[in-house]
């Protein structure tokens, strides 16, 4: 507990302390909130990290542009690898490098999920207005009194605190969104994929990386993969992505002979660097992966924020770059309307096109690392799409670079432009030309 008595005009509450809700505080308060944070989990800093159940995450510039706006994009970088593009593996072990961007500014960072909140935990502790509680779930909410049921973990005593604005960004399997659908105050879907994940550790051989640790390495096997990304102490957190049942599934691996025998056929230049492999199997849990859809996000003064309003699965690597640009939209708004409804209405008013649009792109991209990367048409078509950026810089940029590297570009604006410019990559393909005038020319016809 940090803070616990803090005092100050009606603090603004947060339900979560996750990596989106310490955020959304640490911006507050450097607008002089009072912020209290009140999360079911306990304090990271002094409980065991449980391994396998988180995939790595990938840290882009909307995500690094919200960490340097609440001041903790330095104390968080010592913690992060570059990863300059994919290291494509292919089944005869031959590797491929597809560079993400055309510069070296174009790199996108990975870091373990449990650092990235310590270090915002550590950075929140040290914030005079901000107030941390652990161990203090959320099991119930009054929209019209403006109260939150909670119950001390330890204790198991509850108790009702009010609030007079309630964020609540305690993530996909938010209690919040749980106990307002429960009171019929909103309706939330989950698409769920028929893919399943399970991580596995691949760990530095002679204290060193055991591939090269300035990439996404990649394994794309059509309908399924396995990706690594590198961690700071030299190890690779990998990420197996199957199917949940079918002639090649996680059903179809009972045993570590199967998951051996799989391995050796399908990744064999991963297999040795997993010589635990049937272990990490048995002891790490088989996660679920969803996208979810609530409307509306907004109940009187409470709203819901990042993976609590719109989970999305994680291949194009933004749940967390949106969650964190989430807090970005938000603190500004309540800079310009203040701490009430009316800022919550205008968030979910602006928010919703962009996180609609990349749960779509999320998904599209889930089916290109797996199976279209792996095709020579695919590698012509970014030769492409490289050269049209390079005659045309400020008309024709990748929805990928889009995504990772222009936050001035929201994702439902990278969606429609991506669209139009797969239109004009067709027809230059089709005539086999990447002629300057003629690209020129499609781009006038589609107005870009």
């Amino acid at each position: 507990m940090n803070n616990p008595e803090i005092t100050g005009a009606s603090p603004l509450t947060v339900i979560g302390a996750g990596p989106a809700g310490v955020l959304l505080a640490l911006l507050l308060a450097r607008r002089g909130h009072t912020v209290r944070i009140f999360e079911r989990r306990a304090d990271p800093r002094t409980s065991p990290e449980q391994p396998g159940r988180s995939i790595n995450l990938a840290l882009a510039d909307r995500g690094r542009h919200a960490l340097e706006r609440a001041d903790v994009l330095e104390r968080v970088s010592a913690h992060m690898v570059s990863m300059r593009g994919r290291q494509l593996h292919d089944e005869d072990g031959q590797q491929r490098f597809l560079p993400y961007g055309q510069n070296e500014r174009e790199v996108i960072y990975a870091i373990g999920r449990n650092r990235l909140t310590v270090e915002l935990i550590e950075a929140a502790s040290a914030q005079p207005r901000i107030a941390l509680q652990f161990n203090q779930r959320c099991v119930g909410i009054d929209p019209a009194g403006q109260t939150v049921r909670l119950r001390d973990g330890l204790t198991g005593a509850e108790r009702d605190e009010p609030y007079e604005l309630l964020v609540a960004a305690d993530g996909a399997a938010s209690a919040v969104r749980q106990a307002l659908a429960a009171q019929q105050r909103l309706k939330f879907t989950e698409s769920p994929l028929d893919h399943d994940y399970k991580e596995l550790l691949i760990a530095p051989v002679d204290g060193r990386y055991a591939m090269e640790p300035h990439a996404l390495h990649l394994w794309p096997r059509g309908g399924y993969m396995l990706i690594a990304l590198p961690n700071t102490d030299s190890s690779f957190t990998a990420t197996l992505f199957l199917p949940r049942t079918g002639p090649v599934s996680f059903q179809s691996l009972p045993d570590g002979a199967a998951q051996r025998a799989f391995f050796a056929a399908r990744f064999p230049d991963a297999l040795p660097l997993l010589p635990d492999l049937t272990a990490q199997f048995a002891s790490h849990p088989q996660g679920r992966l969803a996208s979810l859809h609530c409307h509306p996000w907004q109940v009187g003064a409470a709203v819901l924020l990042g993976d609590a309003a719109h989970a999305i699965v994680p291949f194009h690597g933004q749940g967390l770059n949106s969650g964190f640009e989430d807090c970005v939209l938000l603190d500004e708004l309540i800079a310009q309307h203040g701490a009430v409804p009316a800022a919550l209405a205008r968030f979910e008013r602006l928010r919703r096109p962009d996180v609609e649009a990349i749960a779509s792109i999320s998904i599209q991209n889930y089916r290109e690392m797996r199976d279209t990367v792996r095709a020579p048409a695919f590698a012509r078509r970014q030769a492409l799409a490289a050269e049209l950026e390079r005659q045309f810089p400020n008309r024709f940029i990748p929805r990928y670079s889009m995504v990772m590297f222009h936050t001035e570009i929201g994702y439902a604006e990278a969606q429609r432009r991506g669209a139009l410019q797969e239109r004009i990559l067709d027809r230059l393909l089709a005539a086999g030309t990447d002629d300057a005038a003629q690209a020129g020319a499609l781009l006038d016809e589609f107005g870009l």
